[in-house]
């Protein structure tokens, strides 16, 4: 009889130790099942949209289309960001249209700085430029040429955007 009373003794303690936890498991019964039926329909979606996007990479071989890319050079400590390049384009480009007065000397020397600007940006999206080997009316052609295509790429430049004529002094 002394084992059945222990046996007893300790079943109660334990019934008493987990009462909370049932009174919980009651009253939150619907946020438990909601946790759990959430938890798995994301699982369900995210594992979907990762095979799609698998279907996807094997439908247009994205492998064999960024097999040839370097992506060290995206890491170098010398690469300038997009941001920034955007940033000194739209403060050169807007000095350069309003530029009046100034003399030869420093109109030459930011347009200079823009061109350089302008090949950085061109290198950093991929897109080619010919600044270096123009010059006069062709480097002035080529400059919003490379403006535009740069605006249709995603970079808004003062002197590209539609509606805005440039004005020349």
């Amino acid at each position: 009889m002394g084992v059945g009373r222990a046996l007893m003794l300790a079943l109660a303690f334990l019934a008493v130790a987990t009462l909370p936890a049932a009174f919980a498991l009651i009253f939150c019964y619907d946020e438990i099942v909601d946790r759990v039926v959430c938890g798995w329909s994301e699982w369900r979606e995210r594992r979907r949209e990762k095979r799609t996007i698998a279907k996807l990479d094997r439908a247009i071989e994205a492998d064999a289309l960024t097999r040839d890319i370097d992506l060290s050079e995206f890491d170098s400590v010398d690469r300038r960001p997009l941001e920034q390049l955007a940033a000194d384009l739209r403060r050169l480009g807007g000095q350069r249209v309003g530029g009046g007065g100034r003399s030869m000397v420093w109109h030459s020397a930011l347009l200079q700085a823009y061109d350089d600007r302008l090949r950085l940006a061109c290198r950093a999206l991929g897109i080619a430029e010919h600044l270096a080997e123009l010059e006069g009316v062709d480097q002035e052609i080529e400059r919003v040429r490379v403006e535009g295509v740069l605006h249709a790429a995603g970079l808004a430049l003062p002197a590209a955007r539609a509606g805005l004529r440039q004005r020349h002094r």
